[in-house]
């Protein structure tokens, strides 16, 4: 997905989050000695965490150097920051660095950024910078900004002397200053660990501790030490992007799939998105949707297929398989892990199409259907489309809502070809949400 930054606009017509924003960036990768002064270091760059990222601009930055960034922001007092970033099209979710980690596996972003994000990275034993070290790839920088007029502030060089300290007993180095600009790198391998004193702070994390384990799990001042195969390989062993999007990612033996399997996903979803626009081929527009969500993501191979749209997929990991949304961060995508009882992090009307593959019946054990298709309408946008893939008899349910829904503009149902992810009977209904008319009883 290439994107023209000069395209990229503010709500109400800006452009630029600052005048420097590309002298910034190229600035950052001059810093780190990449090739060309880009960030993207030749495809090694893919993933990035940006902290408190305000409107999102510094990803919206990113994109036409082929890098995707996760940026969040709480809901503070710059309030719908968040939400403008997702009008805007940018990659971006409501989100804490509080008391749980954040609901993304380990190892999944190669940089993480911080500027003037205003975040107290020292508080509770330095609890948030262990949790960036538990998401950073081995080797991955860490790039902290704070404003020139702090330059001469004795808190602020008493701050930096602190994380300075703190950082390298967590064994990352100090690879570039410039200005009020640090860049940090994690460490490669375990072997620095094993050469600190006794009874260094912070200590490891525990052998049964699973840094996978995200969805309401609190997060835990130690250092999360590498697989003896990471730690081995000093690396991710992922390609450069795009070779990563369809390469079979190490890390798929930790879930029991083989690269076979995995290959044959990608060329089965391939197929599926393929059925699915022509489904939709009468209605389609170009440009008409820009945000998308896979509410069930599986290995990421339906936001694989879009990568020659000019889209971007939120990829949602249910609980249940949480397990799998590491390997789609290997592939260079992003995503998130949630229940899918509880109403989904964001704003009203943010997603322009959700795609709900074998959502509904799943959900059908615990929760009300009819709740998550209210919280699927919360989302959707004003002519968005759903694509829900199931059981006939939870198609059949579903269109029961529609109208009341307003998610009849344009309704399309077919019976899909049979493959090897195929439940024994399927349906694909495709439904486009109705703008809202004043005056217009619902049916």
């Amino acid at each position: 997905m290439v994107v023209d930054s000069d395209k990229i606009k503010f709500p109400g017509g800006g452009t630029h989050f600052h005048d420097g924003a590309d002298k910034y960036i190229s600035a950052i990768a001059g810093m780190l000695k990449f090739p060309g002064d880009k960030l993207n270091n030749a495809g090694n760059i893919r993933n990035v965490l940006d902290v408190g990222c305000g409107v999102a601009s510094f990803g919206a930055y990113l994109l036409p150097l082929d890098i995707i960034a996760m940026s969040i922001a709480p809901n503070d007092v710059h309030e719908n920051q968040i939400q403008f970033a997702l009008e805007r099209g940018i990659p971006s979710t409501l989100g804490v660095l509080g008391t749980k980690r954040l609901p993304y596996p380990s190892r999944s972003f190669e940089l993480a950024h911080c500027s003037r994000c205003r975040i107290d990275w020292l508080q509770r034993d330095g609890i948030l910078l262990l949790e960036l070290d538990r998401l950073l790839r081995p080797g991955g920088y860490f790039v902290y900004s704070s404003p020139e007029a702090y330059a001469h502030d004795a808190e602020n060089r008493r701050i930096w002397n602190a994380m300075y300290d703190f950082l390298k007993r967590m064994c990352w180095r100090v690879v570039s200053r410039r200005d009020q600009t640090v860049i940090w790198a994690k460490s490669l391998s375990n072997s620095c660990y094993s050469k600190r004193d006794p009874g260094t702070h912070p200590p490891l994390c525990s052998s049964n501790d699973d840094p996978d384990a995200t969805w309401n799990v609190l997060m835990k001042a130690c250092i999360t030490p590498y697989s003896t195969k990471m730690h081995k390989g000093k690396g991710s062993g992922l390609e450069s992007w795009p070779q990563r999007l369809t390469a079979a990612p190490p890390r798929l033996e930790e879930i029991g799939i083989s690269p076979d399997e995995f290959r044959e996903d990608t060329i089965l979803w391939h197929y599926r998105v393929i059925e699915y626009w022509k489904q939709m081929k009468s209605v389609l527009q170009k440009n008409s949707f820009r945000n998308v969500m896979d509410m069930n993501a599986n290995l990421g191979g339906f936001a694989a297929a879009l990568k020659d749209k000019d889209v971007w997929v939120m990829n949602v990991a249910p609980i249940n398989a949480s397990s799998r949304l590491k390997i789609i961060y290997d592939r260079g995508l992003i995503g998130t892990v949630h229940d899918w009882c509880e109403s989904f992090s964001t704003y009203p009307r943010t997603y322009d199409v959700l795609h709900a593959w074998t959502v509904l019946s799943e959900i059908e054990r615990g929760c009300s259907t009819e709740d998550l298709l209210i919280e699927m309408d919360r989302v959707l946008r004003p002519e968005g489309f759903v694509i829900i893939r199931d059981k006939p008899t939870v198609i059949n349910h579903v269109r029961k809502f529609l109208a009341a829904l307003r998610w009849d503009g344009w309704i399309s149902e077919v019976e899909p070809k049979t493959d090897v992810l195929s439940s024994k009977e399927e349906r694909v209904l495709i439904a486009r949400k109705r703008q809202w008319e004043e005056g217009v009883p619902i049916l």
